[in-house]
């Protein structure tokens, strides 16, 4: 068994696509309408474009509001992504903008930031393990 696809739910589908892929650097592997407004919209690492999918879903149930904005709230990532480098990529992604809640910090083994989607989302990334 493996993980083949996961989500995160983002307030705006467009401007999560731009966000993951130009800014962050995802490529988009499906894009289609699901009805007017939603689309089965996923991403994937360009290192390896046949492994796990991320849905970027709409977050229009009403029970996501409440469950996303206690994650962010309350400083938990909604997904964690792996780097080579956080440190790198901390200034890399800081260099385009990107809001960071937590910088880089070392705990053991691993190091870890966290940034904020602009789309309803905190996100980690981190480096060891």
């Amino acid at each position: 068994m493996r993980i083949h696809l996961t989500s995160v739910f983002v307030d705006d589908q467009a401007k999560a696509m731009r966000f993951y892929t130009e800014v962050l650097g995802f490529v988009v592997k499906h894009d289609v309408a699901m009805g007017e407004e939603a689309r089965w919209l996923t991403v994937v690492s360009p290192e390896n474009p046949e492994g796990t999918e991320l849905l970027l879903e709409p977050s229009g149930h009403p029970a996501v509001k409440p469950y996303t904005t206690a994650l962010v709230e309350d400083g938990i990532p909604a997904a964690s992504f792996a780097v080579d480098d956080v440190a790198a990529e901390f200034e890399r992604l800081r260099g385009l903008g990107v809001r960071f809640t937590q910088e880089p910090l070392k705990m053991g083994p691993v190091t870890t930031a966290v940034l904020d989607d602009t789309c309803g989302n905190l996100i980690q990334i981190m480096q060891g393990g």
